[in-house]
């Protein structure tokens, strides 16, 4: 019968996510169906269901693994993401690490982005070599993101690169392949990865902000662990430097007198406007990705590509 809308295509997904993790080996089973259902937003799978749409594509079905398969490194960065920023939960649910250990973790995490290679090998070109690029460059946001953090020098200029490669870069090769895979004209999947792309700052800017005002049982994990890092939009606003390096009297009375000094710079930070300063930042980045979107023919879809914005800057997780 095929599949004849959005929600059935996530339906379609979230399937193919559980089948596709199937293993001989015990431990990789359970560890990936454990990391796959809890959850999560989502957002870039959907995103590139709705760019083949809006692009003019016609068969839903064709464009599922591939959204998948964006899914699925995203899952494994977070499996990752987790080993390294210590966290015990994940979406609500205790980390793969926090329950396997960071031997089966780490192992678990390379199975998913094996599983990458075979959802994309019916595809071919261009469409591997726009997720391998997509894959390349979140790695590099990565590592530019611990250097920064571990140097202190996280400025503004230096957290747009790391959040254009570490987040951007798989909402734009999902709406790329979208489009391409609807057989779009170029002015469309330029116009859909424009957006996509500004809708990446917006998410991972939301993100950040929500690592300082969010509630940790609505988001399912801690807060206050990339500040504690020296990570995420608020470290620009700090000189890029975390609690521990900071050297004023101020920070120095904070860690001298807050039982959590990580608790006691959310609420500087909170105090200080510089949660307003990120959010103006995602606004603008927001707009940005709108004015995309109008280049854009009136669809369904489209109504839908805009209706995510908003959802990406009203989240509370």
């Amino acid at each position: 019968m095929g599949i004849n809308s959005i929600h059935e295509g996530m339906e379609a997904i979230e399937e193919t996510l559980h089948t596709i993790v199937n293993s001989d080996v015990d431990v990789l089973q359970e560890a990936s169906q454990h990391i796959i259902s809890s959850g999560g937003k989502r957002v870039r799978p959907r995103l590139a269901l709705l760019a083949y749409l809006a692009a003019g594509g016609e068969d839903l079905e064709t464009a599922v693994p591939m959204a998948a398969a964006l899914e699925m490194v995203h899952t494994a960065t977070l499996v990752h993401d987790d080993i390294n920023d210590h966290s015990l939960t994940r979406r609500g649910k205790i980390t793969v690490h926090a329950r396997w250990g960071n031997t089966f973790a780490l192992l678990t995490g390379d199975y998913l982005f094996t599983k990458v290679y075979e959802l994309m090998a019916p595809y071919g070109r261009p469409y591997n070599s726009i997720m391998s690029d997509a894959c390349i460059r979140l790695v590099e946001g990565e590592t530019l993101q611990a250097a920064a953090a571990k140097a202190g020098n996280m400025d503004r200029e230096t957290y747009k690169t790391i959040i254009a490669k570490k987040t951007a870069s798989l909402f734009e090769a999902g709406a790329e392949m979208g489009a391409r895979l609807a057989k779009a004209d170029d002015e469309i999947i330029t116009a859909l990865t424009e957006y996509a792309y500004n809708l990446g700052l917006t998410f991972q800017i939301v993100d950040d902000i929500l690592d300082i005002i969010g509630d940790p049982e609505t988001m399912g994990k801690p807060v206050g662990a990339d500040l504690a890092q020296g990570r995420g939009v608020m470290m620009t606003q700090n000189g890029g430097k975390t609690l521990a390096q900071s050297n004023t009297k101020e920070h120095e009375t904070a860690v001298v007198e807050a039982a959590d000094p990580v608790q006691q710079m959310m609420a500087q930070l909170r105090s200080s406007g510089a949660v307003e300063i990120a959010r103006m930042q995602a606004i603008e980045t927001a707009d940005r990705a709108r004015a995309a979107l109008k280049k854009i023919p009136t669809s369904p879809a489209r109504e839908d590509l805009d209706n995510l914005i908003t959802l990406i800057l009203e989240r509370d997780k």
